[in-house]
């Protein structure tokens, strides 16, 4: 119908005339209370923020020389942020000359890894940043 038509018609029923879908031949129009439709869409997207959650990165961080002790405290923290489902992201930092041993970094990231495989899994695999070495764990999913 053309437009004249259309508009007289939407005032006729004191409603908006709405392009739903502009790019096709011709264009599709409907009649309909354009205050109200933007309403209930603005509460549905509500509800739908609402019902999601936000994931968390939690950091820990270590020194390649951490003690026994400190690394089980450290783990525990790691398996109870995996555990209420946030991710982990462990930073081992090397310090001075530390650097130049890269694999004692390694082989702690993979003992992180081996210790958390029931509560998580890599996201992120080992990396060297700068003086740091990062790794993502992300929890489970069942």
């Amino acid at each position: 119908m053309p437009i004249y038509q259309a508009i007289a018609l939407a005032r006729e029923h004191n409603s908006d005339l709405v392009e739903v879908a502009p790019n096709v031949k011709p264009p599709v129009c409907k009649i309909m209370d354009y205050g109200k439709y933007k309403y209930k869409l603005s509460k549905k997207e509500h509800e739908a923020k609402k019902k999601q959650k936000v994931i968390k990165v939690k950091e820990v961080k270590m020194t390649p020389k951490t003690n026994e002790h400190d690394y089980q405290f450290k783990v525990r923290h790691v398996k109870r942020f995996l555990s209420d489902g946030d991710k982990a992201k462990i930073i081992i930092v090397f310090k001075g000359r530390e650097i130049v041993h890269l694999e004692f970094g390694q082989k702690m990231l993979n003992r992180i890894i081996e210790d958390t495989k029931d509560e998580g899994t890599v996201e992120q695999h080992p990396k060297k940043e700068g003086y740091n070495m990062t790794m993502i764990l992300m929890p489970k999913t069942s």
